[in-house]
């Protein structure tokens, strides 16, 4: 059986986009299988209390000069996103539509790319509509998976399994029943999967 990474994410999340950059290399290295798990960040923060870092102005200025600081010490592209914060409960529900099929991998790809690549503002359904478009999405499709009660439920039940586990905000890991913050825990997400 393989070694697992459970890896709790929101699109909208910097910290998030610098962990799906590196997080499968590093899975890799240790024969680990990465476990994508859609959930709605601001459903984690009203469950636990928690806040965004973007509300204390100090804390989101310090945070975005640490993520640049992170993504060129990874070689990872970045660029601050203007329309941030972008609600992302129609994105989430996205990923939870594609969750577990061959569609998934393409569309985390690309929303992640248009949210901290080439930032486009995806709160816009305009915006929204042309970029999975361009990436092959049917954009009246998608708006028909992301109003389905199915596809609700899974992102709900994701962010309460989430809260669970013990989460707090995004990323967050789950090794071995092991939890860890933030992508600058990266190296010991490495390291509980080498020993696990």
């Amino acid at each position: 059986m393989s070694k697992t990474v459970i890896f709790y994410f929101d699109v909208g999340s910097p910290t998030s986009y610098l962990a799906s950059r590196v997080l499968p290399r590093l899975a890799r290295e240790r024969g680990a299988v990465v476990v994508w798990k859609p959930v709605l960040l601001g459903g984690i923060f009203k469950a636990t209390g928690n806040g965004a870092p973007g509300e204390i102005p100090a804390k989101a200025a310090w945070m975005f000069r640490d993520i640049a600081l992170w993504a060129d010490k990874w070689g990872v592209e970045y660029e601050y996103n203007a329309a941030f914060p972008i609600n992302t409960l129609a994105l989430q529900r996205g990923a939870a539509a594609y969750e577990n099929t061959d569609k998934f991998a393409t569309y985390i790809n690309a929303v992640f790319s248009a949210m901290w690549e080439k930032p486009q503002n995806l709160g816009d359904p305009a915006i929204l509509a042309a970029m999975l478009t361009a990436a092959g999405f049917d954009a009246e499709d998608f708006k028909e998976r992301i109003g389905s009660a199915e596809v609700k439920e899974r992102l709900k039940a994701n962010t309460d399994e989430a809260v669970r586990a013990g989460a707090f905000g995004c990323p967050t890991f789950v090794v071995g029943g092991e939890l860890f913050f933030g992508q600058d825990r990266l190296e010991f997400v490495s390291r509980a999967l080498e020993n696990d």
